[in-house]
C-alpha cells in the first residue's frame, strides 16, 4: 500500500495508566494529544487513571492504516502491549 507524505501523518500511540491497564488511539499530533489525556480533556477511558505514560508510538501512515493497527493492538493481551516498548511484539 503506497501512502503519500500527506497522507502519512497518522501514529497509533499506546498510554499505560496508572492502574496498570492500557489505552490504544490515534492521532496526528502525540505530544497534544498525550497532554489533553493528562489533562482530562481526553477520552473518557484515561480520566481517573493517572499517571498516564506514553509507552509505545507507531511510525507515520495513513488513516485507515492507523485504524487497523489500533483495532489490532486493543484485541492483543496485556502482556502483549507490555512487550512492545522492548521491541519484542
Amino acid at each position: 500500500m503506497d501512502t503519500t507524505l500527506e497522507e502519512a501523518r497518522w501514529r497509533v500511540y499506546v498510554i499505560r495508566c496508572g492502574d496498570d491497564t492500557f489505552y490504544t488511539g490515534i492521532t496526528t499530533n502525540v505530544e497534544r494529544r498525550l497532554r489533553q489525556h493528562q489533562q482530562g480533556t481526553g477520552a473518557k477511558y484515561t480520566r481517573g487513571r493517572h499517571p498516564l505514560q506514553l509507552w509505545w508510538v507507531s511510525s507515520l501512515m495513513n488513516h485507515q492504516q492507523a485504524l487497523v493497527q489500533e483495532w489490532q493492538i486493543k484485541q492483543w493481551s496485556h502482556a502483549e502491549k507490555e512487550a512492545l516498548q522492548n521491541g519484542s511484539r
